[in-house]
């Protein structure tokens, strides 16, 4: 009988915002797999190790972050083909992202390489929602339309994007700080924005976005704004 691959979301980086599934399906793994930028460890790992059992087998991959994909692609081929005997042997094995799988999770690229798995997936906190309860401010609120923009988009079609949004959350922010900024500034969303650097860590920083210097900023950083048409509070 085959094993099973569980894509499990760890949650925005604090350990108590993992969910009570993810525990317990952690506690009873036979093998787990995380990706990582070279050089450095998962903090996907982070979060969950304080559940793993002490004979749990780890495979570590290190995945590049860079604008060509082929190496990244490459090293989710190799995983994918390390883990593929793993569970065709009956092992449990699960796949660490951060936040939720498949909310811009990689565990996508897993689920796409092994198609004949027996696959579960348990969702995970996001870093949007977590976001915005660190900086006590809904999403969005009555009949206000949210959008989740990707940073690396391009500036002609962010400013689209932004001029006809009322809340909106922006992401990978990273070296695309600047760019951004001015674009929410054209879009009339600058006032109101804020930026939530790692949310929920140990390292969270919260600032308006008026208040940010320039320069590039972590790739785990998100800005939330809305134009506040919607009167939530009553």
């Amino acid at each position: 009988m085959s094993g099973t691959l569980y894509l499990i979301g760890t949650g925005p980086g604090d350990p108590e915002l993992l969910t009570l599934k993810a525990a317990r399906v952690l506690s009873a793994l036979d093998g787990v797999a995380y990706p990582q930028k070279p050089g450095t460890t998962s903090q996907s790992l982070a979060i969950a190790e304080a559940h793993l059992n002490d004979n749990v087998e780890h495979f570590a991959f290190d995945v590049p972050m860079a604008v060509d994909r082929g190496p990244a692609q490459a090293a989710y081929d190799q995983m994918a083909g390390q883990l593929a005997p793993k569970l065709a042997a009956g092992q449990n094995i699960g796949y660490l992202c951060e936040g939720d799988p498949l909310f811009y999770g990689s565990a996508m690229y897993l689920l796409h390489r092994l198609p004949d798995a027996h696959i579960e997936i348990i969702p995970g906190i996001t870093s949007l929602t977590a976001a915005a309860a660190e900086i006590k401010r809904p999403l969005a609120a009555r009949n206000e339309r949210l959008k989740v923009l990707p940073a690396p988009m391009e500036s002609a079609a962010l400013e689209t994007e932004l001029a006809a949004s009322e809340a909106v959350a922006l992401i990978k922010i990273g070296r695309h700080f600047d760019r951004v900024r001015e674009a929410l500034n054209k879009s009339g969303h600058g006032d109101r924005a804020m930026v939530v650097e790692y949310a929920t860590r140990e390292t969270q920083k919260i600032t308006k976005l008026a208040d940010y210097p320039q320069g590039e900023r972590p790739y785990f950083s998100i800005i939330l704004s809305y134009k506040g048409d919607e009167a939530w509070g009553s």
